[in-house]
């Protein structure tokens, strides 16, 4: 189950905005649980002593959720624990329930292990809704590298009805959250990103990247023509900055292009 921070971000990526309660209105039913960020010390200490005492309730439940037990017949009522409980927790002492659970089983580790996410920025664009085009970097393309893409894509065959406007994508879309998989976040994220595009009849069917990237190559994993993540036929040549500045990269790139116009018009007929 994806945890509710993560589910929040990919959201971000997929340009919806979801919102959640943090604290249970009055007569409303309980706010699904899910991960916050810690509270500073100073701001645990301005607490009302109500709400510390229901996040000591909350932890010894968990603890006592985490011990084995049977499978019960029939769905057991989840119990809140007892007021001798609460006061044993408040004085710094542990039920002796309580170190027997985890004496037993060790508690799992929270959910919000903290570590590093994997940052990247792409400008994202998609011909005609149907051949992807990533490049790596946190500029757009400038205008004479966008006329040169016009041009290759025009000497190779592939003439769009209209040229696409690049969008930025960056990861992660929110920052200091949780992190426990770094790189398969960061696809997830993608690839939500790609879902929410399908609003605006983006339907993938080839990937091209211009340029290298480390963060993108790992996320990517391009092989043999193909991206696993995207389940693409995929293409990867220079950086348009690069071929706009060498004749012989340009040279170099039209021998690779010469599948273009079929694959492009394929397309069209498959439509």
């Amino acid at each position: 189950m994806t945890p509710e921070p993560q589910r929040l971000q990919y959201l971000e990526a997929m340009g919806l905005t979801a919102w959640a309660s943090r604290y249970r209105l009055p007569n409303a039913l309980p706010t699904p649980a899910c991960e916050w960020e810690t509270a500073s010390p100073e701001a645990e200490g301005r607490r009302a002593p109500g709400e510390r005492l229901h996040a000591l309730l909350d932890e010894a439940a968990e603890a006592q959720v985490a011990a084995p037990r049977p499978a019960p017949a029939e769905p057991e009522p989840r119990h809140r624990p007892s007021a001798g409980k609460a006061r044993a927790l408040l004085g710094d002492l542990v039920p002796a329930e309580v170190k027997e659970a985890e004496h037993e089983a060790p508690r799992p580790g929270p959910v919000q292990q903290r570590g590093e996410a994997l940052r990247f920025t792409l400008q994202v664009a998609c011909l005609d809704g149907r051949w992807l085009l990533l490049l790596p970097g946190k500029a757009p393309p400038s205008r004479v590298e966008l006329r040169l893409l016009r041009n290759l894509l025009r000497a190779a065959g592939v003439v769009p009805e209209q040229m696409p406007t690049f969008e930025a994508f960056r990861w992660p879309q929110v920052e200091e959250l949780p992190v426990e998989a770094p790189l398969e976040e960061a696809r997830e994220g993608l690839q939500a990103f790609l879902a929410g595009r399908q609003r605006r009849g983006w339907v993938p069917e080839r990937l091209l990247v211009f340029g290298e990237d480390e963060t993108l190559a790992e996320l990517l994993t391009l092989s043999d023509g193909h991206c696993p993540l995207l389940a693409l036929p995929a293409w990867q040549g220079p950086a348009l900055g690069e071929l706009a500045g060498s004749a012989e990269a340009k040279r170099a790139l039209w021998p690779q292009m010469a599948g273009w116009r079929d694959a492009w018009r394929a397309g069209h007929e498959a439509d």
